[in-house]
């Protein structure tokens, strides 16, 4: 959760290149992070300078108009996502620090201690004026700092006193030519200027400006000026070796492109966003990944997979499970990251643990991967991002290479979870000699044509706009599903909730008569995923016998079936058509017509698509 940047670096002060306007940039494009207030903070010679607001950017803008902003050589700056204490003037960030408010502190995390930290510096004589876990930090770090002399020794002292997760960025009157930063369990990336330097929960902070960044590990403290970055760990060992990389995207990847919101782009992004996924993995028929790098000895070993992912990943994972068990004949089961490790879940050195997470720095699947490999599992992931977290801890990680998602609900990275799950099963299919040779082939080269495939979709996305534009007063809708079609029902349903605030709910459609049906009166909207009848006969002759139980009920039926199949049409209010395909492959089509959906219905309402209420894209709590 949260957005939070750093600046340090003298640039001239015309009206859009202050230190200020410089954190303001890069909170912009960090938005999606959190949206419940904002604030920055700048050094005014002896004096900190705070401005901050509840609710979106603008808010803050709207306070700093027409004030006379000093041009100090730092600024931080901080969009959040409520934890501790309701979203105020007052619980917003940059938070003081000292007895005279000579420090000024950002935050990401949670500060799990901090009421112990508070109660220590109240007797101490430090004023809180928050709710919040984060105030503590501040007058923690001043506290030291008054020890010390120096903002690095002080954070570095604090940040060992710290329980919890955080990322934290602070600024001191006395040393008024840098920003110091520490994280532990929440991201924090480096971007490296030419006389000036950046710090933010990712490389949007900065990608307008640079895109030469610097990672920063686990328990590690940096010092940023203009000129300089220095790398600690939190016992004040210097870190030599830092991993740095050029950004693969630049600033253009992250606007609308002529869309209305970002989600509609993302949707539209995503037949490049499979192939981007597929590119360079395949040469000659056969699967080559490069970034696994567990030896194909330990994974022909393996005789149970555990997916731990959350949300939309989540989903991915459940038709990863699919596929993985019919090409590689291993159990496979998927967790919901935050209910694994307190199951006491059964796990050894011959599982194989698969985290999915877009950002990279999911608290709740980055601790159930750690749990994992305590019991000596080997753990891969699929992530987005790169130099987050959770690939970095991981023994191999596969990425996506979909660009940056910027809408909180998740469209393109999700087919590329998908696409990546699928690389994964034919890898281990490959390696373990589950499959023949030819088979792969045959596989791969079907997976090859689903780019074209989704852009088919894609192109017709007009019919189901219509659709949701009619149906914009709609109150409920349910979805139905079987074998891959049920996490595609999840997640169909799981769109609509997250942005157009509605009730809506996905089933496994054989589920139906044991209870939901209930649920089915006159005119209730009902997607059904209908498989492919050139597949499991059985299977498609039942998920049809489905849709004619709700119709009989009064259901407005609107079935998404493959081009061809005419046995849906005497049962069906309307027919949304996507290629034909293999049947585990029908989920990167299937899922379209739902985002679609669920994007023009929003909009239609007159929502804010990309940043749904209560809602932000990184999740770095537990």
């Amino acid at each position: 959760m949260c957005g939070i940047v750093g600046y340090v670096g003298q640039r001239p002060a015309s009206p859009s290149s202050r230190p200020v306007d410089v954190a303001l940039q890069g909170l912009a494009r960090l938005e999606y992070r959190g949206y419940d207030s904002a604030g920055v903070a700048v050094l005014d010679g002896s004096e900190v300078r705070v401005a901050k607001a509840k609710g979106k950017l603008k808010n803050l803008r709207g306070v700093l108009e027409g004030q006379d902003v000093p041009t100090s050589a730092v600024a931080i700056g901080h969009t959040r996502w409520a934890t501790h204490g309701a979203p105020t003037d007052e619980n917003a960030h940059p938070h003081l620090g000292g007895k005279d408010d000579e420090l000024a502190l950002v935050h990401n995390g949670i500060i799990e201690n901090f009421a112990a930290l508070r109660a220590s510096l109240e007797a101490d004589g430090y004023t809180f004026r928050s709710e919040t876990d984060s105030e503590a930090a501040a007058h923690l770090v001043a506290r030291e700092m008054q020890r010390t002399g120096d903002l690095t020794l002080a954070l570095r002292a604090a940040a060992v006193q710290l329980e919890g997760a955080f990322t934290l960025l602070a600024i001191h009157r006395d040393q008024p030519d840098r920003v110091v930063a520490a994280r532990r369990n929440s991201p924090l990336v480096v971007g490296l200027g030419e006389g000036e330097n950046y710090l933010g929960s990712d490389v949007a902070a900065f990608v307008d400006n640079t895109r030469e960044a610097l990672e920063i590990g686990q328990d590690q403290v940096v010092t940023v000026t203009a000129d300089d970055v220095a790398v600690t760990d939190f016992e004040g060992t210097e870190v030599t070796e830092k991993k740095q990389y050029t950004i693969a995207w630049d600033v253009a990847a992250a606007q609308k492109g002529g869309y209305d919101s970002f989600m509609a782009k993302e949707i539209h992004e995503q037949a490049t966003a499979v192939a981007d996924t597929l590119r360079g993995r395949i040469e000659s028929g056969a699967l080559h990944l490069d970034e696994m790098s567990i030896d194909e000895s330990v994974l022909r070993s393996i005789d149970k997979i555990i997916v731990v992912a959350c949300g939309t990943a989540a989903n991915a994972g459940n038709v990863a499970k699919y596929a993985i068990e019919h090409w590689c004949r291993i159990p496979t089961e998927v967790e919901l990251a935050h209910e694994f490790r307190y199951r006491d879940p059964i796990v050894t050195e011959k599982t194989l643990v698969v985290a999915i997470s877009q950002s990279g720095e999911t608290m709740d699947t980055l601790m159930a991967m750690r749990h994992a490999q305590e019991q000596g599992a080997k753990v891969v992931a699929i992530c987005n991002t790169y130099g987050s977290t959770i690939p970095r801890e991981a023994d191999a990680a596969l990425y996506l290479h979909v660009g940056p998602e910027i809408a909180v609900a998740s469209t393109k990275a999700y087919l590329g979870q998908i696409t990546a799950c699928y690389l994964l099963g034919l890898y281990l299919a490959q390696v373990r000699g589950n499959l023949f040779p030819d088979e792969i082939a045959a596989l791969m080269e079907d997976l090859e044509q689903l780019p074209a495939h989704v852009q088919t979709v894609l192109d017709g996305a007009g019919a189901v706009e219509e659709l949701a534009q009619s149906m914009k007063d709609t109150t409920s809708v349910l979805f139905l599903g079987r074998h891959v079609g049920y996490p595609t029902a999840l997640e169909g349903a799981l769109k609509l909730k997250e942005i157009a605030y509605i009730h809506a709910e996905g089933f496994a459609a054989g589920e139906l008569k044991h209870g939901p049906i209930a649920l089915v009166d006159e005119g209730q909207p009902v997607f059904v995923i209908v498989p492919s009848p050139r597949g499991r006969d059985s299977l498609h002759s039942k998920v049809v016998s489905n849709i004619q139980e709700v119709r009989a009920r009064g259901a407005r039926t609107l079935v998404i079936a493959e081009e061809g199949d005419e046995d849906v049409l005497p049962y069906s209010d309307v027919v949304l058509r996507v290629p034909a395909t293999r049947t585990l492959f029908a989920p990167l089509l299937t899922v379209i017509p739902l985002q679609i959906f669920s994007c023009a219905l929003a909009a239609a309402k007159g929502l804010d698509v990309d940043q749904p209420r209560n809602l932000a894209k990184s999740v770095t709590v537990e």
